[in-house]
């Protein structure tokens, strides 16, 4: 099985696929800034009712941007923590196109590999008060 995850705007999405590339299910749900609480969960729920498991995971697709710069960190920083902990490959790409590109690709990824984020542009971060 693949897990597919796009994380960088307020409704997360989350992508289930057999290794023949064809889809199994789908989630989306507004996660918007509950999206490091309930990211994990939501793996395991989509995971469950398809009666699958992490461990039954064999590649993970990411998107990689541009977009939210915390909604891309938390997502990707998930898939890299998976890919890494179940030693599966791990794919990103960006734009409209990334799942496509991802699943085309995933077969020929060996292994997990640490995948970086795009943002598209510099991080706005609030700079701390003391």
């Amino acid at each position: 099985m693949i897990l597919a995850l796009r994380t960088d705007k307020p409704e997360a999405e989350l992508y289930l696929y057999n290794d023949e590339n064809t889809l199994v299910d789908l989630y989306i749900w507004l996660a918007h800034r509950e999206l490091s609480d309930t990211l994990l969960e939501k793996i395991e729920m989509l995971l469950k009712r398809n009666d699958q498991s992490l461990k039954t995971l064999t590649g993970i697709c990411v998107y990689q941007g541009p977009g939210s710069f915390t909604g891309l960190r938390i997502g990707i920083t998930v898939t890299n923590t998976l890919a890494y902990s179940l030693d599966v490959s791990i794919v990103a790409a960006e734009g409209e196109e990334w799942l496509k590109e991802c699943l085309r690709t995933i077969a020929r990824q060996k292994g997990p590999q640490v995948i970086m984020p795009e943002y598209g542009n510099e991080a706005h971060i609030t700079k701390p008060r003391k």
